[in-house]
């Protein structure tokens, strides 16, 4: 599913500095990224998506090598392969939250938006107790209410590949609970593989498998892995 050779990435400014060997994500499994603020574990998530691209080294996403193709073509992909919760939800503020939900289908014209959709949305928005708020919009909603819509929002298209920047660091035990049982379902119900970036030690043990960005200091030839 997910292949890293040989990546070095940089920013312009500062002394961040990433390298990872190799890294190789099977399918259908669920990997818990840890480690120190500041380690890495979002810019690799970027850059699984292909939202970023790396200064050196290959990347594989669902067989494709996202490093190879321009920035349409890594978007398309992206809209149609990946499932992405953002740790600041990315929500549209002027759209209500159905259509925040609906949103991958109204950015792909090659994506259908049917009937259909709209009711595999509103149950998603019921399985986490925001259904009675599609009409609200999104300036409306506490912080959990706008993590829980991001994550409607990332499953809706029933994407292969879900990438989870912190999906639970806004919600109430209850809540942190629900959540990550609707994202290890969709996994198992779909063969999805699920990749989370999480400090929370507490949720570590329900993944399959767990990456500590900590390893990959070693790799650093300058400045600090951040």
């Amino acid at each position: 599913m997910i292949t890293v050779e040989s990546l070095e990435f940089r920013y312009a400014e500062g002394d961040f500095f990433l390298h990872i060997p190799e890294l190789v994500i099977e399918a259908r499994a669920t990997v818990a990224f840890i480690g120190p603020s500041g380690s890495g574990k979002t810019t690799l998530l970027n850059l699984i998506a292909g939202i970023s691209l790396p200064r050196a080294g290959r990347i594989l996403t669902n067989d494709v090598e996202l490093t190879s193709l321009d920035d349409g073509a890594r978007r398309d992909f992206r809209i149609r392969n990946i499932g992405l919760v953002f740790q600041e939800f990315e929500l549209l503020e002027y759209l209500t939250v159905l259509d925040n939900i609906l949103l991958p289908y109204r950015i792909n014209p090659a994506m259908q938006l049917d009937q259909t959709v709209r009711d595999r949305a509103a149950r998603l928005a019921d399985s986490v107790d925001i259904g009675d708020k599609l009409n609200r919009y999104a300036t409306k909603l506490s912080q959990g209410e706008k993590q829980r819509v991001a994550v409607c929002r990332a499953l809706l298209p029933d994407p292969p590949l879900i990438l989870a920047d912190e999906p639970t660091g806004n919600l109430d035990p209850n809540n942190k609970d629900r959540v990550l049982d609707i994202l290890f379902a969709y996994a198992t119900r779909t063969g999805a593989t699920l990749v989370t970036v999480t400090h929370d030690h507490d949720l570590v043990g329900r993944f399959g498998r767990t990456v500590d960005f900590r390893d990959f200091h070693a790799s650093v030839r300058r400045g600090a892995v951040a």
